[in-house]
């Protein structure tokens, strides 16, 4: 039987926190049978998945694998924008959960095991590809696959960089801890497509892109990877913070006053007392600014997907 993908390249991320579930050697033996050229290329610095997708993009590959966590997933999606579109449309992305979150992993494909996958996507004549939204933040130019957040989440991020003695999911729960019991809401405006949707103090605002971060937190119930939106969840300073890592477990914050809800093309964050907002994207914290604009992408990211139409929860 042939297959659809005749070139496909590998990119794979050894540091990933927990490749070794994974094992680079399965992937590439598993891919060996279903396309009919494949590379296998590995990253060496941070943000060198980009450059390789790039790369890879510019040479004509049909499909790139990401075998790694969500940073090495975005990173490979930002290449993939960002390399001269070719003539017959950049190759489908296929993640590979290899990380420590698999966020992206679990919003194409749920809990499926990573071979069925594979199998799946490349085993076949007419593969479903969807065509993907990111975002883009004026003020950076940085795109968006996973999400963008100010408050709580990125103060955690930052706090997490200082557990050098942790790793993994261990290091993040620890951070969120830490950071739980000295965090203060800040002054904030969130707009929404002009309209101003909350100005008051914020304990978080998540703007995606897709409804799971940090491997498990659905954050944007609501979220449709392919509408044409970003969706916005504000928590605001109302909410017991106590509880707010159970209650996005399962999306039940929704269900609670303090928090705001809405979609849009173009949603603004502005700290409103003159400081500098914490604030992340892809779990990349970025300092320095009062505000940010993320700008909806629409059908940038080709993504290899499950056949059937995609469920939301």
């Amino acid at each position: 039987m042939s297959h659809w993908a005749r070139t496909a390249v590998i990119v794979a991320n050894g540091r990933a926190g927990s490749a070794a579930s994974v094992p680079l050697a399965a992937v590439t033996e598993a891919c060996q049978a279903l396309v009919g050229e494949l590379s296998v290329v590995h990253t060496a610095y941070p943000g060198h998945a980009r450059t390789l997708a790039v790369e890879a993009a510019r040479d004509g590959a049909d499909a790139i694998l990401a075998v790694g966590g969500d940073g090495t997933v975005s990173e490979v999606a930002d290449g993939l924008v960002a390399a001269a579109e070719p003539a017959n449309g950049r190759p489908a992305l296929l993640c590979v959960p290899a990380g420590t979150g698999n966020s992206f992993y679990k919003e194409i494909w749920q809990d499926r095991p990573w071979l069925e996958s594979l199998t799946t996507a490349l085993a076949t004549r007419r593969p479903r590809i969807r065509n993907v939204d990111m975002a883009r933040v004026l003020e950076t130019r940085d795109t968006v696959l996973l999400g963008a957040c100010s408050g709580l989440v990125a103060e955690a991020l930052e706090t997490a960089a200082g557990l050098t003695h942790l790793t993994g999911r261990a290091r993040y729960q620890e951070a969120v801890a830490a950071t739980l019991r000295g965090f203060a809401p800040h002054p904030a405006r969130v707009i929404v497509d002009g309209e101003v949707i909350h100005d008051g103090g914020v304990v978080l605002a998540n703007v995606g892109g897709g409804r799971y971060r940090g491997g498990g937190f659905l954050l944007l119930p609501h979220s449709v990877l392919d509408d044409g939106l970003l969706d916005v969840c504000v928590v605001t300073d109302g909410l017991d913070l106590r509880e707010l890592p159970g209650l996005t477990r399962d999306g039940r914050h929704l269900e609670r006053p303090e928090v705001i809800y809405r979609r849009g093309r173009r949603i603004e964050i502005e700290r409103t007392d003159g400081a500098p907002l914490t604030f992340e994207r892809d779990g990349e914290v970025q300092r320095g600014r009062t505000r940010y604009t993320l700008d909806v992408l629409p059908a940038v990211l080709p993504v290899l997907s499950p056949p059937e139409p995609f469920v939301t929860v």
